[in-house]
């Protein structure tokens, strides 16, 4: 898996898009710093870039360094949640714009998966984690279910069995406020 990682870094860097599993589904992904590769993101997928979209963080202290405060409510789901779940937080910083939802919120996710918490702790910033479709297509789960248009945009693919222990589900989704309003938009 290492290989892998270092390859997969290299192209993040250099400001590819990668094709990933993460612990929901199959990814495409970029810096999340970086807008070209953003840009590319939203090119690959034709999604308007009025569509924000969601960032993958190491752990909570990654987060602190891309959000200018952090619901206290943030701290107690990320410690008791038992799946995947993406927090919508209020002042997204850091982050390339074009990522970054119109009121200046950003939906963040701490992957459970090994390979992906491997590439982000390496690669030590956020990285973006949409899903290996066109945009309003439906989302392939698997390897096997990925068009090939979208396997030939990518820079670099991860190997299909480092998808072994994603959910294969998409992910919740809850938006936090920081004066304790929360808001359910995908159970």
């Amino acid at each position: 898996m290492n290989e892998q990682i270092e390859a997969a870094i290299k192209v993040l860097k250099e400001g590819g898009v990668i094709l990933y599993p993460t612990d929901t589904i199959w990814g495409l992904g970029c810096d999340a710093t970086n807008p070209q590769a953003v840009e590319k993101i939203y090119k690959i997928k034709n999604r308007a870039e009025s569509k924000s979209l969601i960032v993958l963080a190491a752990d909570a202290d990654m987060i602190c360094r891309y959000v200018k405060e952090i619901p206290e409510m943030a701290i107690t789901l990320l410690e008791i949640n038992d799946k995947p779940m993406t927090i919508i937080y209020p002042g997204a910083m850091g982050l390339a714009n074009n990522a970054v939802a119109e009121d200046g919120s950003i939906g963040i996710r701490v992957p459970e998966h090994q390979f992906c918490k491997a590439l982000l702790k390496k690669f030590r910033k956020p990285i973006i984690s949409t899903s290996a479709n066109i945009s309003g297509e439906i989302a392939p789960v698997y390897y096997k279910e990925i068009p090939q248009n979208i396997k030939d945009a990518a820079d670099w693919i991860a190997d299909a069995e480092l998808e072994g222990d994603s959910t294969h589900s998409a992910s919740q989704i809850i938006k936090l406020g920081l004066g304790g309003e929360v808001e359910i938009i995908r159970k």
